[in-house]
């Protein structure tokens, strides 16, 4: 008894002391200690609950007011993306210089060597593709059994079967959903001769397959290989909004006309899906006909639909004064409709206004503050409508480099996602502008912004990335070293694109104005390796390096 005595008496003084140091500390370090003493006392006895010794009753006969229970208010719940961890993964890792695209085989006889190469094995890799979705879908019944975890449904067999036994609307369904387009026409108009009625909902999925496709059948196999990339020389825009348009144009009375025609009752579907048709294939004057019909009905347009007619505006009108003025018609029903734009608005408006000459540059200021103003952010396609505008300002290249500075300086504390079919355009044609003022700082920050993870699938397809790392080739042939531009050929040819004649003369002539003939070797070899080693023009300039 007589040696636990003075222990006892240790506790109840290092508990006394504690509650005298909680009251002189400051705040938040008081609500630190508080929860500590709370939890677990300060050593032990404080324990709220339970039993109490006497002599803890008589140094605080009652619970003091500093030891209330504190509220904890838990965060709301975050839901995360499914590949949100890869995300973050992807981007603490840089470009691998020495890794096989990932399109292709690991395998050195099935990695291409050269972009003539490439397109073969990248269009051989489709028709294998194609050949095994039509094995698919002809014969589902032998592709029972799913191995796949999880379960990933686009990638099992089709079972659509044509169900043509009987004229019916569900058998018209069918055939819309397998974009038959002839046979969807004709299964329509037995219907109708039939006097069967079709609900209003199957007549819009036959106009959208319809103006989609301008009324033919689709080219499945060619899709892919239609894709475009934007020339510099000034066209009608309603050419640009598909790959197909320049081949297709919308044909007086046809299918979708017709129909819409036969149709008994019409909604706001109905009118705005064959307004994109028609402006899609060119027909822009009859999509405004077909808008102002729309108005005189009480029907309220979509914003797409508004997107798609500020991008035809300019076809409409020939000066620029009217082109502008119908662009702003077109923005005041918006407001008057209550509705309300998004980003590819106010990119429709940009792109449009290229074509109106001084106009543009007088506009586009206002429409970047009405996206502030709206909390809409820019996105590249944004960008690059603005880069174009300062590029028609000829003998003013002092607006190419403040416009661009603007736009570096913006998006290298940003991150983006694809939002607009024309983001793609964005760093090739800035890079252009980066060799045209034979700017290399500016091109290593722009390099910079396209290196980050997020940023790399924005440089397009190969023809335009080759573009891009062609002109950033360039620029470094001409403002740097030797030993700094064959850094950067090791680094990104092959991986990154393969290089044409042009590049290969830049890099003769850098390497002989850097005085290392003794690299010519090296050098030829890489010139067999992507096919140029026939070529006159790069033999004669080896033999002339040789010589030396």
């Amino acid at each position: 008894v007589h040696g636990a005595l003075p222990h006892f008496q240790q506790k109840v003084a290092s508990s006394v002391m504690a509650a005298w140091r909680l009251k002189r500390c400051p705040f938040p370090a008081r609500g630190l200690l508080q929860r500590r003493l709370v939890v677990s006392g300060a050593s032990g006895s404080f324990r709220e609950g339970g039993d109490r010794h006497c002599s803890e009753n008589a140094i605080l006969p009652e619970k003091s007011p500093i030891l209330k229970e504190e509220t904890i208010f838990l965060p709301r719940k975050k839901i995360w993306d499914k590949t949100a961890v890869l995300q973050a993964l992807a981007l603490t890792v840089n470009r691998d210089i020495t890794a096989v695209p990932y399109t292709f085989q690991d395998d050195p006889y099935l990695i291409p060597r050269n972009s003539s190469e490439h397109n073969f094995f990248s269009a051989s890799k489709t028709s294998g593709q194609n050949a095994a979705k039509f094995v698919i879908n002809t014969h589902p019944e032998l592709f029972e059994k799913d191995y796949a975890e999880p379960h990933i449904q686009s990638l099992m067999p089709k079972r659509l079967m044509l169900q043509l036994e009987e004229v019916s609307e569900v058998a018209l369904k069918n055939l819309i959903q397998l974009r038959k387009v002839k046979e969807s026409v004709n299964m329509y108009d037995q219907l109708l001769q039939a006097g069967t009625s079709i609900t209003l909902e199957t007549s819009n999925n036959l106009l959208d397959l319809l103006c989609f496709y301008g009324d033919r059948e689709p080219n499945q196999e060619n899709d892919s290989s239609l894709e475009k990339q934007e020339e510099t020389a000034p066209r009608k825009e309603f050419a640009r909004n598909s790959s197909k348009s320049q081949q297709i144009t919308w044909r007086e009375n046809n299918n979708a006309e017709r129909i819409f025609h036969l149709m008994p009752e019409k909604n706001v579907h109905s009118y705005c899906t064959m307004i994109r048709g028609m402006v899609k294939y060119g027909e822009c004057q009859k999509a405004f006909n077909m808008y102002a019909d729309m108005v005189n009905k009480n029907l309220k347009a979509d914003v797409s639909t508004f997107n798609t007619l500020i991008l035809a505006a300019i076809d409409v009108k020939e000066k620029y004064i009217e082109k502008w003025a119908c662009i702003e018609d077109l923005l005041r029903q918006m407001a008057e409709q209550d509705i309300q734009p998004n980003l590819l608005t106010f990119n429709s408006i940009l792109k449009a206004l290229k074509q109106c000459g001084k106009v543009s540059r007088a506009k586009a200021r206002l429409i970047l503050n009405e996206m502030r103003a709206l909390n809409i952010e820019p996105s590249f396609a944004t960008y690059y409508h603005l880069l174009c505008m300062s590029h028609n300002i000829d003998g003013f290249p002092e607006s190419q480099v403040h416009v661009l500075y603007a736009i570096v300086n913006e998006i290298e504390r940003k991150t983006f996602c694809p939002q607009d079919p024309d983001d793609v355009y964005f760093f090739t044609n800035a890079m252009k502008t980066c060799l045209e003022l034979k700017d290399v700082q500016l091109a290593y920050r722009l390099h910079r912004v396209v290196e980050k993870a997020e940023n790399r699938i924005m440089l397009g397809n190969m023809t335009q990335k080759n573009f891009y790392y062609m002109s950033f080739f360039e620029l470094l042939a001409v403002m740097e070293h030797f030993d700094v531009l064959l850094k950067w050929y090791k680094e990104l040819v092959p991986s990154a694109f393969y290089p044409n004649i042009r590049t290969i003369m830049l890099l003769l002539q850098a390497l002989d104005s850097g005085d290392c003939l003794e690299l010519i070797p090296q050098i030829w070899k890489d010139i067999k390796q992507f096919g140029f080693s026939l070529r006159d023009t790069i033999i004669q300039e080896v033999l002339a390096l040789m010589a030396r």
